[in-house]
C-alpha cells in the first residue's frame, strides 16, 4: 500500500485525492491547516474544457446542472455596457460532453470533498518535513507525526511547505493589483446574465459571469494599486473602512455603478509566483498555486490546478518520475505569459492605444488561427 499525504484541501488537493481514491493501491490522507474547509460562497470560478474533461472522470458530468452554467461567449466592452467592442464565441472550443463551465467555488469544493470526509484532517498545520531515503516524515504543530511515500503540496500561493523544503528561498510577489470579488443577484438588468462580460478601463477591468441557473452573477474586478511592504502584510487593512473608501475613490467613474449591485464584497491583494521550484526528492510534488500562481486575467487558475493535478496523478501511477515537472512548467509558462499580456491590454489608459487595442480585438476574435494558438493550446 502506497501512502500519499496531501497538504491543503483546496481544489487541486481534493481533486487529486479523488483520483487516488479510485486506485486501491493508494492510501490517501489530506491535511488542512484551517479548522474547516473554506466554503465561502462569495465568488465563482471558470472552467475551460481542458479541466472539465478531467473532472468528468470523477463524474462531474453528473453534477447538479442547476448549480453550474455554460456561457457561449465573452462580451468585450470599453468603459461601460454602452460601448461594446466585440464578442468572442468560446463555444467553438466545446464538444458535446465538454463545455466551458462556470459555477460557484463552494459548489465545486462540496462536489470534490464528497466521499473524502474520512480522509480529511482539519486544523493540521505543518511545522517540519524530514526527507530520509524514500520515506517522508511530516510533523505538525500539534506535535503529531505522519509518514508517507509521496507528499503532494497544494497549500496555496503562500505555501508553508515550499518554505520549509526550500529553506525559505521562495516567496510570492505582490502583483501591484487588488482584486474585488462579490456576487450580483439575478435582479440585475444591466448586463448579459447568460454570458461572460469583460469591461476594460484605465488601470482597471472587471468581469461578470453566471454561476448557476438562477441568474446569479460572479463579479470580479482587478485594479492597479500600489501597496507598501507593510500594507501588503497587514491583512486587517482590507477590512478597514477607511482603506476601502480610499480604494473606491480610484475606481473609474463608469465602473462604479456596478458596485451598487454587488453583495458579499471582498478586497484582497493579488500575489503571483516569481519562479519554479523543483525538489531533489522525486516523491515530493507541488500542484495548484503552490506550484505557480499567475495573474487572474486569463481565468485559468482553477483549470490549471485541475489539469496539473491530473498530470501528477498519471505521473505517479505510471511511475514516470521527472516528466511531470517539465510538462507542467511548459504549460504554466504559456498561461502566465497570456495572463500578463491580458492584464496589460485590459488596463491600457492612453486613448490612442485603447483605440488601436479595440481594433485589434475586433480583428483577432475572427481569426481562427490566432484563436487556436492563443486559446486552443490552453483549452485543449
Amino acid at each position: 500500500m502506497v501512502k500519499v499525504a496531501i497538504i491543503g484541501a483546496g481544489i487541486s488537493g481534493l481533486f487529486i485525492a479523488n483520483l487516488f481514491r479510485k486506485n486501491p493501491n493508494y492510501q490517501v490522507s489530506i491535511f488542512e491547516k484551517n479548522k474547516t474547509i473554506n466554503l465561502e460562497s462569495g465568488y465563482g470560478i471558470q472552467l475551460s474544457v481542458n479541466s472539465v474533461k478531467f473532472l468528468n472522470e470523477i463524474q462531474f458530468d453528473k453534477f447538479d446542472n442547476d448549480k453550474k452554467f455554460n456561457p457561449n461567449k465573452i462580451n468585450f466592452y470599453s468603459n461601460d455596457s454602452s460601448n461594446k467592442i466585440c464578442e468572442l464565441d468560446i463555444s467553438q472550443f466545446n464538444s458535446e460532453n465538454l463545455k466551458y463551465t462556470t459555477l460557484g467555488r463552494s459548489d465545486l469544493i462540496n462536489f470534490l470533498k464528497k466521499g473524502l470526509e474520512n480522509l480529511i484532517r482539519t486544523n493540521y498545520s505543518i511545522s517540519k518535513i524530514d526527507q530520509k531515503n524514500k520515506n517522508i516524515k511530516l510533523t505538525f504543530e500539534n506535535k503529531e507525526t505522519f509518514e508517507c511515500d509521496y507528499l503532494i503540496v497544494s497549500d496555496g500561493v503562500f505555501s508553508k511547505c515550499k518554505n520549509l523544503i526550500s529553506n525559505d528561498q521562495f516567496h510570492p510577489k505582490y502583483n501591484n493589483t487588488l482584486a474585488i470579488r462579490g456576487i450580483i443577484s439575478n435582479s440585475s438588468n444591466v448586463i448579459d446574465n447568460k454570458n461572460i462580460s469583460l469591461f476594460l478601463n484605465s488601470n482597471f477591468h472587471h468581469v461578470t459571469y453566471p454561476i448557476n441557473k438562477n441568474g446569479d452573477l460572479n463579479f470580479i474586478a482587478i485594479m492597479k494599486y500600489n501597496l507598501s511592504n507593510s500594507e501588503q502584510k497587514n491583512y486587517g487593512l482590507f477590512n478597514d473602512d477607511d482603506f476601502i473608501k480610499k480604494v473606491f475613490k480610484k475606481i473609474p467613474q463608469e465602473s462604479r455603478k456596478f458596485f451598487d449591485e454587488v453583495r458579499e464584497m471582498k478586497i484582497f491583494p493579488v500575489f503571483v509566483s516569481n519562479s519554479y521550484f523543483k525538489t531533489k526528492n522525486n516523491h515530493i510534488h507541488f500542484i495548484g498555486d503552490a506550484f505557480f500562481a499567475f495573474p487572474p486575467s486569463f481565468a485559468q487558475g482553477a483549470s490549471q490546478s485541475i489539469e496539473g493535478a491530473y498530470e501528477l496523478f498519471e505521473n505517479i501511477e505510471n511511475n514516470k518520475k521527472n516528466d511531470f515537472f517539465k510538462i507542467r512548467v511548459n504549460k504554466t509558462k504559456m498561461v502566465n505569459n497570456r495572463s500578463k499580456l491580458n492584464q496589460f491590454a485590459f488596463h491600457l489608459s492612453n486613448p490612442l492605444t485603447k483605440f488601436f487595442r479595440n481594433i485589434f480585438l475586433k480583428i483577432l476574435i475572427k481569426n481562427r488561427k490566432f484563436l487556436e494558438s492563443y486559446l486552443g493550446k490552453i483549452y485543449k
